[in-house]
């Protein structure tokens, strides 16, 4: 019989953190109070909080097709580190994901390499280029339920209404990344202050601001189920918020590093400052933050974008848009943002997953459920150097961060303990 016990830890409840231990056996929680006693490995939890495991709903693991930057090998790796038992990966592979074939195929490979579980989303249209509809019936068989073009916005609204209302009858998520290319294309930084005074050409925020409103009008149409991508500007924060108060069904994401970084970052030119969408005006900053707080936005999602050295290894204009963010991705919140436990664990693991439809993921620990759960330390202080992930491109190295993952376990087996990602 496999038996884990974490003693010495906080369990988090819906109702605050509870000083007792918790008894995982063959896979699933099975006794929670105080004095326990087991015969298998024993954890101590050395008085972190023990919670529902991370849940990430925007990475790309680059698997099919770019394997070199990262596969689903090294991006579980990287997610287990993390303190994450479930991510979600984009379509924007080589093929995209737009057939039942390939979602499979990302379903079989996460569970080959059994680190965490791996769920792909399902591209909007074929090839995510943006001009017919991909097999939408083939991918929600395969089990599917978030759709998405990420990398580049469903710009036809003809083409979104109709996945809109196909999605709307399964109960499917479409997930925009927001962005009117019209009015950001050629840019490379945020369009303000910053960009004007090195003389960069700009991403404007109501590129995104414009995406959302048009998208929010079809969901009015639509009745469909739709997900704003990595909130950025506090203009989209504002939509989003008087969109869920009118009663639509609307949800919302930001990444860690749009809740910590601002766009003075690319004074240094750091190609690791280069993402997308791109970093924002520190009030830009200050709303997300609000918006995360106050549950506007539902979930963190680290848009974990990994790049070979010599590609970011470029000047800032020609390096790809993008950076790792599962490894950080919960100092990073908890360092950024004033959260209690009951909210943190909200953003980086219940919302997630009930987004995702994940129904053994992002669950309170009580017993019978499941075990997949992280050990996170809020007070432990650290400094990024090394990572599990193949790639390095993150603008967190060498930047002094607060709390830290001791543990992770998913499905009743320990992926991460000590530092080490435990295959």
């Amino acid at each position: 019989m496999n038996e884990t016990l974490f003693t010495n830890g906080k369990i988090v409840t819906p109702l605050g953190p509870i000083s007792e231990d918790i008894l995982i056996k063959n896979g699933a929680v099975v006794e929670i109070g105080t004095n326990l006693k087991t015969s298998g490995e024993i954890v101590d939890c050395g008085g972190s909080l023990v919670g529902p495991g991370f849940v990430d709903i925007h990475v790309h693991f680059r698997e099919p097709g770019q394997e070199w930057k990262e596969d689903i090998g090294s991006g579980s790796a990287a997610a287990a580190a993390g303190g994450f038992t479930a991510v979600v990966t984009m379509p924007n592979t080589e093929p995209a994901i737009d057939s039942g074939y390939l979602a499979r195929f990302v379903l079989d490979r996460g569970r080959e390499e059994g680190l965490v579980e791996v769920v792909p989303a399902g591209a909007v249209t074929l090839r995510r280029e943006g001009e017919k509809l991909a097999h939408l019936d083939e991918l929600w068989a395969a089990g599917v339920r978030i759709f998405s073009d990420d990398g580049s916005p469903v710009e036809d609204a003809g083409l979104l209404r109709r996945a809109m209302e196909y999605l709307a009858e399964l109960g499917g998520v479409v997930a925009q990344h927001p962005e009117d290319r019209g009015l950001t294309r050629g840019g490379h930084m945020h369009e303000g202050s910053v960009s004007s005074r090195l003389g960069m050409a700009g991403l404007p925020a109501i590129g995104e601001e414009i995406m959302v409103a048009r998208d929010l009008a079809l969901v009015r149409l639509t009745g469909a189920r739709y997900h704003v991508q990595h909130v950025s500007t506090a203009g989209t924060v504002e939509l989003v918020r008087k969109a869920k108060a009118e009663g639509l069904s609307v949800t919302a994401e930001a990444t860690p590093h749009h809740l910590m970084l601002d766009h003075r970052e690319v004074e240094r030119m750091n190609p690791d400052a280069k993402m997308y969408p791109p970093l924002r005006r520190p009030a830009d900053v200050e709303a997300v933050r609000d918006g995360i707080a106050d549950g506007t936005i539902d979930a963190v999602a680290t848009d974990h974008a990994p790049h070979a050295a010599h590609e970011k290894d470029v000047p800032f204009e020609d390096a790809p848009r993008g950076i790792i963010g599962l490894e950080t991705a919960a100092a990073v919140v908890n360092t950024a943002v004033g959260m209690d436990a009951v909210e943190f664990f909200q953003r980086m693991s219940i919302g997630p997953s009930q987004i995702a439809g994940l129904n053994s993921q992002g669950r309170w620990p009580e017993p019978g459920g499941q075990a997949n759960l992280v050990v996170f330390d809020p007070n432990a202080k650290w400094t990024p150097d090394v990572f599990a992930s193949r790639a390095e491109n993150s603008p967190f190295i060498g930047r002094p961060l607060k709390g830290r993952v001791v543990a992770t376990m998913y499905d009743g087996r320990m992926t991460f303990r000590d530092g080490k990602v435990q295959r």
